[in-house]
C-alpha cells in the first residue's frame, strides 16, 4: 500500500513524519492519522487474531461501530480507527484473548459534572450542523457531540459534487467544501458548544445522556434531544465475508478520500445503490484499479448518472447477479460471482472468478437510532434528522436538520417562525427516489455551440440551471427533479461556450459540442475528475458514450482546470459527437475474469463477526424452534460481542425469514444499556495521559 500524494480533489499538507511500532516493527504515521490508516498505509492489513479460531482481524466499518480492528496500544485495548497515532506509541496486535493491563493507580469515587442545556445534539454531520446553525442563530444555547476529531461527519468523505437544490443545499458544490462551510459557520456562533471525540454512550431513565468527552466522563441533561447519529453499513453473509480485504464503502472512503492511504490494487464492488457506485469512481480517482461491480438487482438502483460514469470510464458492472464468496488464505485473493434468478437464488453454471486483492461492500444502510428510541421510551423530548430518521442522500440530510432545528427552536419558545411549507416540500424531493430512465434528449442543432444534457433519470438536480449566464437551461416547472432542457436556438439566443453547466454538473453529464470551427469535426469538451496528467495535450484517448461504448480514439487537443474538474477538448467527427459523454480511464482487460471460476472451500460464512458464528449454528437453532434472538445469542453467543449486536443482527433476523419464520414470531434482542463500548475506569474518574 501507499500513501496518494496527487489525488485531484483532495489536499493534504504533510508534516514532518514520525514513528511508532507494531508489533515491534516500526511504521511512520503523519500527524492526523489514526493508528489503522497508518498501518494499511505500511502495507498491513492483519491487526490480530481472532482467540475462537484463530482467524485474521483487520479493519471493517472504520467508523467506531463494530470491534474488528481492536489493537493494544501502549497497555490499552483501543479501536485502531478511532485512535490517534502518536510519536512512540507501542502498538502490539491482538492475538488471542489479551491480557489485561495492570492497575498502578486507583481512582477515589468522585462527582460526576451534570451539564444542562436547552438542547443537545448528538452527530456532527450534516443534520447536526444544520441544525445547530438554525438553533444557534435564534439565540438557543446548544452542546453539539461529535466522536470524531472534526465536524462534517460523511462530509468529509465526499470529494465529488452535490446533486440537489443549489438555492437549499449547495449543489453542485463539493462534499468536503460544504463540510468545511457548515463548520465554519457552527464555530462562528458563540452559544454552540462543540465537543469533539466525545462519545454519547447511553440515555438513562432520569432524562440524562451520558458521554465520554475525551476521557472525561459527563452526563448532559437536555429539555430537548436532536439524535443526528447517521447511519451504518449493513453487512452480507457470504463464504469468506470476514477476511482481510472485505470491508464496507465507508472504510474505504476514509482511506482513501480522508487519510488519502491507497487501500487497494485491485477492487471489486457488491452493491449498485449510489454509496458503491460513487466508491467506485473514488477508486479509479485514486490509481486503483475496479475490477467490477455486481448488483442483485435487474438494475442498479443509485442515480444512472453514477452508473453511466462508472460504465464509460471502463468498469463492468453486472446486474442480476451476487457474490458467492471472497476467496485466499490469510486476504482477499478473488471474488466469485454468479447470475441470480427472479428469486435472486444463484443459477449453476453461471460462476466466474475475478482477481482482486479488496471488496467492497455497499448494500445499503442502517439508521444509527438507538438513542432516538431510548429518548422515546423514557418520555424524553427527542427529535431525530438526517440518516438517523430516514435512509437518505447527503443533501436531504442537510434539509432535515434545518427543518428540525427551526422545529425544536418553536418548541422552546426562541422562535415564533412556522416551518415553510416549501422547506417540507423541498425536504421531500430531496429524499425522493430516483425515476425511472429515458432516453437521452439530444438537441438537433449542429451550428454553434451546443451543450448536450446526457442525464436521463428524474433525480433532484439543478445546478446547471443556476449557471448559465444566458439562461438557456431551464426545468420545467419548479419540481427540480424533471430533466432540464436546453432552450437555445439558432433564431434566438444561443450558448456562447463558457463551460459552466460542464464543470458543476454533479453527474459528469453534460458536454459541450463546439460547430464554429468546422462543423464536421466539432470541439467536444468532456468534463473529467483525474490528476493533471490525465490526460495530457497530444495523448490519444478512447472517447465513449453513457452506456460505455467506444466511440472513437482521437488525440486531446487542450486541457483546461476549473475548481478540480478538468475540461478536456477534443474534436470528434460529426456523426458521434453529441453522443460522446466520457473517456476511458481504465483498459477493458482490467475486468477479465479468471479462466476458471473458484470454488469455495468449505462453509466460512460468518454472521456474528465479534464472536465468529456461522449461519449454519444459527440456522440449526432456528430449526430446532427457538423463536428469540436472546436465546440464539445464550447458546451461540451470536450477538455477544463487542459490537453489541450491530452488525449481526439484521442478518439474524434475515436467517429467520429464510427459514420460513414470520418476523411476529420473533422476540429481538434486549438492547444493551450502553450503546458504545466505554472503559470501566472512565466512570471511576480514571483519564488517560494524552500526548
Amino acid at each position: 500500500m501507499a500513501r496518494i500524494e496527487d489525488h485531484p480533489i483532495v489536499q493534504r499538507e504533510w508534516k514532518s513524519p514520525f514513528a511508532f511500532t507494531f508489533a515491534g516493527r516500526p511504521v511512520t504515521a503523519y500527524p492526523g492519522d489514526v493508528i489503522s490508516s497508518a498501518l494499511f498505509a505500511a502495507g498491513i492489513r492483519v491487526f490480530g487474531h481472532h482467540p475462537k479460531d484463530g482467524a485474521p482481524q483487520g479493519i471493517y466499518c472504520a467508523n467506531g461501530q463494530c470491534a474488528q480492528c481492536l489493537v493494544i496500544a501502549d497497555g490499552r485495548p483501543v479501536k485502531a480507527c478511532m485512535t490517534a497515532a502518536r510519536p512512540s506509541m507501542v502498538v502490539e496486535p491482538v492475538d488471542g484473548l489479551p491480557s489485561l493491563p495492570r492497575m498502578d493507580r486507583t481512582a477515589a469515587p468522585h462527582d460526576i459534572e451534570v451539564r444542562e442545556t436547552p438542547v443537545l445534539v448528538l452527530g456532527g454531520g450534516p443534520a447536526g450542523l444544520s441544525a445547530a446553525i438554525e438553533l444557534g442563530s435564534r439565540g438557543v444555547d446548544v452542546v453539539l457531540v461529535d466522536d470524531k476529531e472534526r465536524l462534517g461527519g460523511k462530509l468529509v468523505l465526499q470529494t465529488h459534487r452535490f446533486f440537489g437544490s443549489t438555492q437549499a443545499v449547495f449543489a453542485g458544490t463539493r462534499g468536503i467544501d460544504i463540510g468545511a462551510r457548515l463548520e465554519k459557520e457552527v464555530r462562528d456562533l458563540p452559544n454552540v458548544d462543540v465537543w469533539l471525540e466525545s462519545t454519547a454512550l447511553a440515555v438513562f431513565g432520569d432524562g440524562v445522556v451520558g458521554v465520554l468527552r475525551k476521557d472525561t466522563y459527563v452526563l448532559v441533561r437536555p429539555r430537548m434531544l436532536l439524535v443526528a447519529t447517521g447511519a451504518r453499513e449493513k453487512s452480507l453473509a457470504f463464504n469468506g465475508n470476514t477476511l482481510p480485504g472485505v470491508y464496507g464503502a465507508g472504510a474505504f472512503q476514509t482511506l482513501v478520500n480522508r487519510d488519502l492511504v491507497k487501500a487497494a490494487d485491485r477492487l471489486f464492488i457488491v452493491g449498485g445503490g449510489n454509496v458503491g457506485l460513487i466508491a467506485g469512481y473514488h477508486a479509479l480517482q485514486a490509481g486503483i484499479e475496479v475490477v467490477g461491480l455486481v448488483e442483485a438487482l435487474p438494475e442498479c438502483g443509485g442515480y444512472k448518472v453514477h452508473k453511466d460514469k462508472l460504465a464509460r470510464m471502463g468498469v463492468p458492472i453486472y446486474t442480476s447477479h451476487t457474490i458467492l464468496s471472497a476467496n485466499g488464505g490469510g486476504a482477499v485473493e478473488s471474488v466469485t460471482i454468479a447470475e441470480v434468478d427472479s428469486n435472486f437464488r444463484a443459477i449453476p453454471g453461471t460462476e466466474r472468478s475475478l482477481a482482486c486483492d479488496t471488496v467492497l461492500i455497499a448494500v445499503g444502510l442502517d439508521p444509527v437510532d438507538e438513542f432516538l428510541h431510548a429518548g422515546r421510551e423514557i418520555g424524553l423530548s427527542v427529535y431525530a434528522a438526517g440518516d438517523a430518521e430516514e435512509i437518505a442522500e447527503a443533501s436531504a440530510a442537510i434539509f432535515s436538520g434545518r427543518i428540525r432545528g427551526l422545529e425544536i427552536a418553536r418548541a422552546l419558545r426562541a422562535s415564533d417562525e412556522e416551518v415553510p411549507e416549501e422547506w417540507r416540500t423541498m425536504g421531500e424531493i430531496l429524499k425522493s427516489k430516483p425515476g425511472a430512465a429515458t432516453r437521452e434528449n439530444v438537441p438537433e442543432i449542429a451550428e454553434g455551440v451546443v451543450p448536450v444534457l446526457h442525464c436521463s433519470q428524474e433525480i433532484p438536480c439543478n445546478p446547471c440551471t443556476s449557471v448559465c449566464p444566458q439562461k438557456l437551461i431551464r426545468i420545467d416547472g419548479a419540481d427540480i427533479r424533471r430533466l432540464p432542457q436546453y432552450v437555445g436556438s439558432p433564431g434566438g439566443a444561443t450558448c456562447v461556450g463558457c463551460d459552466r453547466c460542464v464543470a458543476i454538473c454533479p453527474g459528469l453529464a453534460i458536454t459541450l459540442v463546439d460547430f464554429r470551427k468546422d462543423r464536421e469535426l466539432p470541439t467536444v469538451t468532456i468534463p473529467m475528475e483525474f490528476g493533471e496528467s490525465r490526460p495530457r495535450v497530444g495523448e490519444q484517448v478512447a472517447v465513449l458514450d453513457t452506456t460505455g461504448e467506444v466511440l472513437a480514439a482521437v488525440n486531446v487537443d487542450a486541457v483546461r482546470r476549473s475548481d478540480r474538474t478538468l475540461l478536456v477538448r477534443l474534436r470528434l467527427p460529426r456523426a458521434v459527437a453529441k453522443r460522446a459523454a466520457g473517456i476511458r480511464v481504465q483498459e477493458a482487460w482490467v475486468g477479465e475474469p479468471l479462466p476458471d471460476a473458484v470454488e469455495p472451500i468449505g462453509d466460512a460464512t460468518i454472521v456474528c463477526r465479534c464472536e465468529r458464528v456461522t449461519a449454519g449454528e444459527i440456522r440449526a437453532r432456528i430449526r430446532e424452534g427457538c423463536r428469540d434472538m436472546n436465546e440464539i445469542k445464550t447458546v451461540t453467543r451470536a450477538g455477544m460481542g463487542a459490537c453489541g449486536g450491530k452488525t449481526c443482527a439484521v442478518l439474524i433476523a434475515r436467517l429467520f425469514r429464510e427459514e420460513g419464520v414470520p418476523g411476529a414470531e420473533v422476540t429481538e434482542n434486549v438492547r444493551r444499556p450502553l450503546f458504545v463500548e466505554v472503559p470501566f475506569g472512565a466512570f471511576a474518574g480514571v483519564e488517560e495521559e494524552r500526548a
